[in-house]
């Protein structure tokens, strides 16, 4: 989709015009939210698919391989099972590292706590952490707006399409306005 106006920068170049796979390779993969994992692929196949612009470099396909399988292990114990039949839970966490199979130096989460149980929100929430505090930049559009700055460094707050505030995520947890507006206190 084009941007309707202005311009579109990663790493100090336009990246408005690229295809997918040239934003991909440029370092950014995005997490669409409602996880749209293949389905009908195994664990493995999805995983293989996230790294398909690094496809000929075998060792970092493997590294980050090993590395998804330590920060989720339970894709390791499902990887020939199809993708399908997996929880949702199970699934964000496929989507999440299917993502981080690329090698982005960012990467972007759509409503990563969608549809998941307050249980599996937390734990999706401290998976993000971990993957964050790694040196993965990682950022977050979510609705859950408590979980999302419980886990995050800065904090934006968006309102009509324009930034309303902006601060550390402990400014605001703690600003009267977000408190009432969005965390229910």
């Amino acid at each position: 989709m084009k941007a309707g106006a202005g311009r579109v920068e990663f790493g100090g170049r336009d990246i408005g015009a690229l295809s997918v796979e040239q934003i991909v390779a440029s370092g950014i993969a995005c997490v669409p939210h409602r996880r749209r994992i293949f389905s009908t692929l195994s664990v493995k196949e999805n995983l293989e698919v996230g790294a398909y612009v690094r496809r000929r470099d075998k060792g970092a396909v493997s590294a980050t391989l090993d590395e998804i399988y330590e920060l989720f292990p339970v894709l390791k114990h499902k990887a020939g099972e199809m993708g399908g039949v997996l929880s949702g839970g199970e699934q964000q966490m496929l989507a999440i590292a299917r993502g981080l199979m690329a090698g982005p130096r960012i990467l972007l989460l759509d409503e990563p706590s969608m549809g998941l149980s307050p249980k599996l929100t937390t734990e999706m929430f401290l998976d993000i952490r971990r993957i964050a505090r790694a040196g993965r930049t990682v950022v977050i559009v979510e609705q859950n707006a408590f979980a999302a700055l419980s886990v995050a460094d800065h904090g934006y707050v968006l309102e009509g399409g324009r930034i309303a505030l902006e601060g550390s995520a402990a400014q605001l947890l703690h600003d009267d306005h977000v408190r009432d507006a969005y965390l229910g206190a």
